[in-house]
């Protein structure tokens, strides 16, 4: 039993143990010069970064949702852009066929009243060829009816003419 305690790997004595700590601590201190520092330097940077990149994310976050409802808006407007010209070229369309009836019924108006005019004219032209066609058969039966007075008698003549414009006139 004995070689197995003479065997072991460390056996702490005061002078290892105090030498140890002694290479440990000074470890230590070099290391947190030199090592320590820089490491957390680079953390410290690297925790910045993070935290800008953050920031910088979430600016752009806000400035997606800024974009977005102007977006949201510059559609609203087109939209109802849109609605206006539509109604507005329907307004138009609709007083073009008001225009178009209102002008065709004048027209249909101006059409009839110069047909009535036309045949009021005829009517009065045919009325008058008429009246003259029977004061001239009239006149064509007294004169052979009175054959002889009425040759030489020139009052006849007159009477005649007057009757025929009043039946004229009539």
């Amino acid at each position: 039993m004995i070689n197995i305690l003479l065997f072991a790997p460390f056996q702490p004595t005061p002078g290892l143990a105090i030498w140890s700590l002694i290479i440990f601590f000074l470890f230590w201190f070099i290391m947190g010069k030199l090592a320590f520092k820089p490491i957390m330097q680079g953390i410290k940077t690297r925790e910045d970064d993070i935290q800008s990149a953050l920031n910088e994310a979430k600016k752009a976050k806000e400035e997606m949702a800024n974009l977005k409802s102007e977006n949201e808006a510059l559609l609203q407007q087109a939209r109802e852009e849109r609605t206006a010209m539509l109604n507005g070229a329907k307004e138009a369309k609709n007083n073009m066929i008001a225009e178009a009836k209102a002008k065709a019924k004048a027209e249909a108006l101006k059409i009839m009243s110069d047909a009535k005019n036309e045949i009021e004219n005829q009517k009065n032209a045919a009325l008058a060829e008429v009246k003259t066609q029977v004061g001239l058969m009239a006149l064509e039966i007294a004169e052979k009816v009175i054959k002889k007075d009425l040759q030489g008698d020139k009052s006849q003549v007159e009477l005649v003419n007057k009757l025929v414009a009043e039946v004229n006139q009539n």
